[in-house]
């Protein structure tokens, strides 16, 4: 059965369905319930905070009507935090009449495609998104709102289900995921073990164990009996075995061949590593 689509493929289409922009108090502003997107006061929040000091907010944030005079927003969260650090008190914004489900869409939507986005913030935003789906086409099968998603957010439905399920994961391997810690497919397969196997695993990696498949493989294939002290003996025998180190040495003049000049040491082994793990990703 078909289902009309709200995706809105830019803000300038944002911008065409809207009744028209008003400045709404910045103390009149909810944040999106359970908003997957994080809000880091990093360099670029101070550019922006610089830039809204400079010329205002340039693009409106999107928001839809609460209770008690209030607003939630759907788009926006960054403005609305680097206005609140310039001292604004207002904020422009197009208010929407969406329900719950079409404002997670546009919210999912409207953040997605930025260039720097956490796994979990795509794995928990891709998910709030597939409820939604659900929720609003309740005839249409989970593969069916997967391929919608996959088209409209440039996504293959492999690597969708693979985000997904990430978000079965204790949020402590998240994090660690997040920071580059455990490579994205390990934490997938980690990812369909029970919670306490799962923060058993964490603890070995607190204490600077490593795992690899081949321990994972051996936990998966026995679900039933294994315990967290068989977790502690895997990688405490595993560890001891992986005593042979593999050095790998780069030459300067090669890499120049490949980055600018200006770039670092950390920002080069940041865009290999990165290199490296897709390479991973598609062989598996």
């Amino acid at each position: 059965m078909a289902r009309e689509k709200i995706k809105l493929t830019s803000y300038d289409e944002l911008l065409g369905v809207s009744d028209g922009t008003k400045d709404i108090e910045l103390d009149k502003l909810s944040n999106f319930k359970n908003h997957p997107f994080k809000v880091i006061e990093d360099d670029k929040m101070e550019d922006l905070v610089k830039s809204i000091t400079e010329n205002g907010v340039l693009s409106p944030i999107l928001v839809r009507e609460a209770e008690s005079g209030r607003y939630e927003i759907i788009s926006g969260h960054r403005r609305k935090r680097a206005s609140e650090l310039a001292g604004l008190k207002t904020i422009p914004a197009i208010v929407k009449n969406v329900d719950d489900d079409e404002a997670i869409i546009l919210m999912v939507d409207s953040n997605i495609q930025r260039e720097e986005i956490l796994p979990s913030e795509k794995a928990f935003a891709f998910k709030m998104k597939m409820d939604a789906l659900k929720n609003k086409g309740k005839d249409m099968t989970v593969f069916e709102n997967a391929k919608e998603i996959s088209e409209e957010d440039n996504i293959s439905v492999r690597q969708l289900f693979r985000y997904l399920s990430l978000t079965n994961l204790i949020p402590e391997l998240l994090d660690m995921v997040d920071t580059k810690e455990i490579a994205m497919i390990l934490a997938i397969d980690i990812s369909q073990m029970s919670k306490d196997i799962q923060f058993a695993i964490y603890e070995q990696l607190q204490e600077g164990k490593k795992i690899n498949k081949d321990d994972i493989a051996f936990i998966k294939r026995n679900p039933e009996t294994i315990t967290k002290e068989d977790v502690k003996d895997l990688l405490d025998q595993e560890n001891e075995q992986n005593v042979k180190k593999i050095n790998v040495t780069l030459k300067q003049n090669r890499l120049s061949e490949y980055f600018p000049p200006e770039y670092s040491k950390k920002e080069m082994e940041d865009v290999i590593y990165s290199l490296l793990e897709k390479w991973k990703e598609d062989r598996d």
